[in-house]
């Protein structure tokens, strides 16, 4: 039976701790300076599958005889990053392949029909923080590719990508993942798991939710769960989250309690009962799917969970997912009751001439401050384009996309017409971002481009009403295209429906132009039949072109109006300046019949006696 059958039919139970298993695997006895090769290599855990891999088996063979239905490779910092500090870069993919053929060999001697035994590959998160300007989202990719290659060479079952204290982090290792897994042509199942600390967040400060959100689109991750930093108890409310918001099987590997410092070591003092306790509160309450134990675990922990899960099935679940986007640090639902989710428009070189100003003076922290004062205003997400004549629109991106993914708490929407300036923005941004945008102006040369970055980096896409004849103008074309694009995204690269957010376009009602007076009706039940067709996925209009030439306050009336009638055909999202909108009980009753005509058509023409 393979890994991923059994992924879904039972409780799977990992190794336990080994790291601190490692110190005492020689009949109890520390290792030595020796042991490692050498007082230079010292510490270095990975090198000891060279060094004296007697020591690396006996962790194995410990936790396989207490139980263990998966053994994790002693390669948890076994990138050329981490073995740097040690001189051994150079021998990131021996080690990664030898940790793997190791665990592997023993697995092997343990398997059998009625209990087979599994290798799964550990990939720490590396000492650098891409999210901090550490490193890299490339060089990082870079360092765990040799990685991963070496685990996949070596005969890993599964990867297992853990402890990660920041989001950049875990989509630089998928797509080193994917990479390998392309070049190889194979596809094994992926755990990622994420590191809450005691605050309640992971080290970057992100929460439970904005990390599901962030992850859940990724296809190449099949389990998602929580280990290390703390013990069960701390970890419970997050795991009750993801239980019940998470689509994917849930994976848990606690501490043996928090850590107390005793004479300069770390000692943890969970129990092997106390431990089991609380996974099988886990299992049979929440419907965690695996369990297993991190840091101060030892074989005892896992015999006595071994024996627990015997015949116990984690609950059912049921969980409620709803479509949503973050930043580094919160989630945000793309539909709101009552709507419409608020993309403020500020920060766009184009649209603003505040923020075109500082721009141009390179004030990129008066930039952020601009980001900032909408989150006061009552946006929900920021609408982001840094395009200008003359300047460097890839360099302009990066350094503000840089400031927003730590010191802006809402999710980014990043507007180009140019890939290299939307690949930028997505490497250097953690949350889940919205890329606008795609359309069929000319042809699939710009989806070709867009939708596989959408897949890379987990995005949502706004997708415009706009083919090769044009800007769609009737319900009928609306629709039309909007369907197309749909197929496209789904067929041709890999994308759900509800990745997709359509506008359905706004044109101007202020030029008296004969060609746009039914535009606003047009548009409004294109929204509708989209809704209708496409249910999965979300709607979006820039709102202030409707009013566009006409004085500020009839703009604002105009907005406004337009706005209320959009959502109650079941728009979701609306890219305007949120505090120019308006209640419309604030506008007088003439104010809004006038602006009811204009959208609506409703002219009258008198006739000539």
């Amino acid at each position: 039976m393979n890994i991923k059958q059994l992924l879904l039919e039972k409780i799977l139970l990992f190794d336990g701790a080994t790291g601190t298993n490692l110190q005492s695997a020689e009949g109890g006895q520390y290792l030595t300076a020796d042991d490692f090769g050498g007082k230079e290599f010292e510490g270095c855990n990975e090198y000891l599958c060279i060094t004296k891999p007697s020591a690396v088996e006996k962790v194995h063979v410990d936790f396989l005889e207490a139980g263990a239905d998966i053994i994790e490779t002693n390669s948890f910092g076994s990138t050329p990053l981490v073995l740097n500090e040690y001189n051994l870069a150079h021998l990131s993919y021996d080690l990664s392949k030898k940790s793997a053929e190791i665990a592997k060999r023993i697995a092997n001697d343990f398997s059998n029909n009625h209990k087979p035994r599994f290798v799964a590959g550990s990939i720490g998160p590396g000492t650098k923080l891409p999210s901090l300007g550490h490193i890299s989202f490339r060089e990082l990719e870079k360092s765990f590719y040799t990685q991963i290659s070496g685990l996949v060479d070596g005969g890993a079952d599964l990867l297992c990508i853990e402890t990660c204290q920041d989001l950049l982090q875990i989509k630089s290792a998928l797509s080193a993942a994917s990479k390998v897994f392309e070049e190889r042509k194979i596809k094994i199942p992926i755990i990622v798991a994420v590191t809450i600390e005691t605050t309640g967040t992971m080290l970057m400060g992100t929460d439970i939710s904005a990390a599901l959100t962030a992850l859940e689109p990724y296809d190449i991750i099949d389990v998602i769960g929580m280990n290390c930093a703390t013990g069960p108890r701390e970890m419970s409310e997050s795991i009750r989250y993801l239980c019940q918001n998470s689509s994917k099987p849930i994976f848990v590997m606690p501490n043996a309690g928090l850590p107390e410092n005793v004479g300069g070591v770390a000692c943890y003092h969970l129990s092997p009962e106390e431990l089991q306790k609380w996974m099988i509160h886990f299992v049979t309450d929440l419907g965690v799917n695996i369990i297993g134990g991190c840091c101060g675990t030892t074989k005892e922990h896992i015999r006595k969970l071994s024996e627990s899960i015997e015949g116990l099935s984690p609950k059912e679940r049921t969980w409620d997912y709803q479509p949503s986007v973050s930043s580094i640090y919160q989630s945000q639902t793309l539909h709101v009751d009552p709507a419409p989710v608020l993309v403020g428009e500020r920060c766009n070189a184009n649209g603003s001439k505040q923020f075109k100003e500082l721009l141009l003076k390179d004030d990129y922290d008066g930039m952020v401050q601009v980001a900032k004062d909408q989150i006061k205003e009552g946006a929900h997400i920021l609408d982001i384009c840094v395009a200008y004549v003359g300047r460097d629109e890839k360099k302009d991106m990066i350094e503000f996309v840089k400031r927003l993914n730590t010191q802006v708490y809402l999710p980014l929407m990043f507007d180009s017409t140019e890939y290299e300036v939307l690949e930028a923005a997505l490497e250097h941004y953690a949350g889940r971002a919205i890329i606008n945008s795609i359309n069929l102006e000319d042809g699939e040369e710009r989806t070709a481009k867009v939708l596989p970055l959408a897949k890379k980096f987990g995005a949502a896409v706004i997708a415009l009403t706009i083919d090769e004849e044009g800007m769609a103008k009737t319900v009928e074309n609306k629709l039309a295209i909007a369907k197309r694009i749909r197929d496209i995204a789904i067929d041709k690269y890999g994308l759900r429906e509800e990745d997709l957010i359509f506008d359905t376009l706004t044109f101007t009602l202020g030029s008296g132009d004969e060609e746009y007076r039914k535009s606003a009706i047009a548009t409004i039940e294109a929204i509708r039949e989209i809704k209708k067709e496409i249910p999965k996925s979300k709607t979006l209009l820039g709102v202030s072109n409707v009013s566009f030439g006409l004085n500020p306050q009839a703009r604002h009336s105009l907005n406004s109006v337009f706005l209320y009638h959009a959502v109650q055909a079941g728009l979701d999202m609306a890219i305007v300046h949120a505090n120019k909108i308006m209640p419309l009980h604030k506008i007088n009753s003439r104010g809004k019949e006038l602006c009811e005509e204009l959208i609506f058509d409703k002219r009258e023409f008198e006739t000539i006696q």
